[in-house]
């Protein structure tokens, strides 16, 4: 391919404005503290209930975008003081949620002549986030320079499109930028010099790299949360409890996942020669997503199948109209119960009917060797594979799937490599060593003690003796480290050991701390009965309540 040289063809630029994000709700503090911190919508919630219930910020809880005349007075003041009379924008909004129910203000700090906070490190980051938004929002619209430049090539149909941005007034930029889910929004933002219609440019280099589609992201917290908004399910505080419990119960897991690598072409074009190199990428990197398990998706499967009409996105939001004709009198509200009350217990008790679901039960196939059937199922502590189905007698044998593997995909293959577990790997001190996973997972077992495997590190599989070993005398030291001290008291037996904060007494079945700075080698039994004896005076510490709003 020969390419002879560019021209300008069309270099356009047009000035557009910006306008600030409006203050936060319960839902846009949730995303954009998890955009900009990581913070979970439950953490996220929990500081921003201090901060309420220490007067530094309004009701966290809202749907409301509005602010009150005195912030705006107040937030007017800040700006100009600040910033400059052009800077301020005053605007009001006014709440375009469906159903938002707008009993409280927007979340905003209680004085905006306060941008900072006395607090740990993530109260003062929250505050801050507030304060930032808040003011931003009554500050002028930015103004952004857009420019686009089309190039022909001598020698063929097609062009070249650069786009860039210039910002010749930061306006509320100043202040702050609003964060984005979008990993590929930093696109098109590059600044491009003044080119004349017609000027002729060379090149240097063109180099066009391969691409590969990608699939639909998954959720994070934030996207979760910004979902179910534009769904209408749910309300402002239900959000975090929500999410909470979805991962409490083990529907769906929080967690990063590392990716795969995969190799790409990319041509490069320079002097009339093109060059060919196959590059390496890394994808498919998840970071903070929320990922279904096999119980999430039997129980969805399930759910879905048997209350169709109460899954349906738009059931909540109907509902929550009937209860707002109920309070205007347009509805009488035990005729509205009694609707739903009689279609949704017929429901129910053909939901008692259906069986086999439960487990979310597949038969992959038969056992190669035996004839039996290998089944995958959901057990009591898990997804587990089985081989047998417990007829004539013969007491099937049981395996659990690994982490990274699910009901719905795995293969008959990987099922029969789970039950090269237990393996029995050599001797060790005369006696047998054997790598198995139990219920806390992958370990190794030696003389009835039991020696757990090192996550993401040693595979169950193929860990070796000389490893096995290696895990076994690194407990046993620990353990001989554990112990510092032994002594017979006036009223039994006082330990003195090593824990995992660092020393302490073990004395009728409980703990009791050592002073920081103090040795514990050189403590006396006198000295331990003086620190129990101090510990038992002391009244126990209340473990402080969260109020709930």
């Amino acid at each position: 391919m020969q390419i002879s040289n560019f021209q300008c063809c069309r270099h356009q630029s047009e000035t557009r404005q910006t306008s600030p994000a409006p203050p936060f709700t319960t839902s846009t503090l949730q995303q954009e503290a998890s955009r900009k911190f990581g913070f979970s919508v439950s953490q996220t919630m929990s500081l921003a209930q201090r901060l309420y219930e220490a007067g530094k910020i309004t009701y966290m809880r809202t749907d409301s975008v509005n602010l009150s005349d005195a912030a705006i007075n107040a937030a007017s003041k800040e700006i100009t003081e600040q910033f400059g009379a052009e800077y301020l924008k005053v605007r009001h909004y006014k709440t375009q949620t469906k159903g938002a129910q707008e009993a409280h203000e927007a979340i905003r700090p209680t004085y905006l002549d306060k941008p900072t906070i006395t607090g740990n490190a993530n109260e003062k980051k929250l505050y801050e986030l507030i304060w930032k938004r808040t003011i931003a929002s009554l500050m002028a619209d930015a103004e952004m320079e857009r420019t686009t430049i089309n190039l022909n090539i001598s020698n063929s149909k097609h062009q070249f499109v650069a786009q860039g941005e210039v910002i010749k007034f930061d306006g509320f930029l100043k202040v702050y930028i609003e964060s984005t889910d979008d990993e590929d929004d930093e696109q098109g933002k590059a600044i491009l010099p003044k080119l004349a219609v017609g000027q002729a440019l060379d090149y240097n280099n063109i180099t066009a790299s391969q691409r590969f589609s990608q699939h639909q992201p998954r959720y994070t917290e934030a996207t979760l949360v910004r979902k179910l908004e534009e769904l209408g399910i749910g309300r402002p505080s239900t959000y975090a409890p929500t999410i909470s419990t979805i991962q409490n119960r083990e529907y769906v897991v929080k967690e990063d996942r590392p990716g795969s690598e995969r190799k790409y072409e990319v041509l490069t074009l320079k002097s009339g020669k093109i060059k060919a190199e196959i590059k390496t990428e890394n994808y498919g990197v998840e970071k903070g997503k929320l990922f279904p398990t096999d119980i999430g998706m039997i129980v969805n499967d399930y759910l879905v199948e048997c209350f169709p009409s109460i899954l349906d996105y738009n059931f909540t939001a109907e509902v929550e109209k009937e209860f707002d004709d109920i309070a205007e009198g347009k509805m009488v509200w035990y005729k509205m119960i009694d609707e739903f009350y009689h279609p949704f217990h017929d429901t129910i008790n053909r939901a008692l009917e259906v069986t086999g679901r439960k487990n979310g039960e597949r038969v992959l196939g038969v056992h190669p060797e035996s004839g039996k059937p290998v089944i995958v199922k959901i057990g009591r502590y898990g997804p587990m594979a089985q081989i047998g189905d417990g007829e004539n007698d013969e007491k099937p044998q049981f395996a659990s799937l690994r982490r990274d593997q699910h009901i719905e995909t795995i293969t008959l293959e990987e099922v029969l490599d789970l039950f090269k577990l237990p393996r029995q790997i050599g001797e060790f001190e005369g006696k047998t060593v054997t790598v198995a996973i139990g219920r806390f997972g992958p370990y190794v077992r030696h003389n009835n003690s039991f020696y757990s495997l090192k996550r993401n590190v040693d595979d169950p599989y193929t860990v070796t003796l000389e490893r096995a070993i290696e895990l076994i005398n690194e407990k046993r030291e620990a353990e001989k480290n554990k112990v510092i001290n032994i002594f017979e008291g006036k009223d039994g037996q006082i330990q003195v050991l090593n824990g995992f904060y660092g020393p302490y007494i073990a004395f009728d079945g409980k703990n009791y701390r050592i002073a920081k700075g103090t040795d514990a080698k050189a403590l006396t039994v006198t000295d331990c009965e003086e620190i129990i004896k101090n510990s038992a005076d002391k009244p126990a510490k209340k473990r402080a309540t969260k109020k709930t709003k």
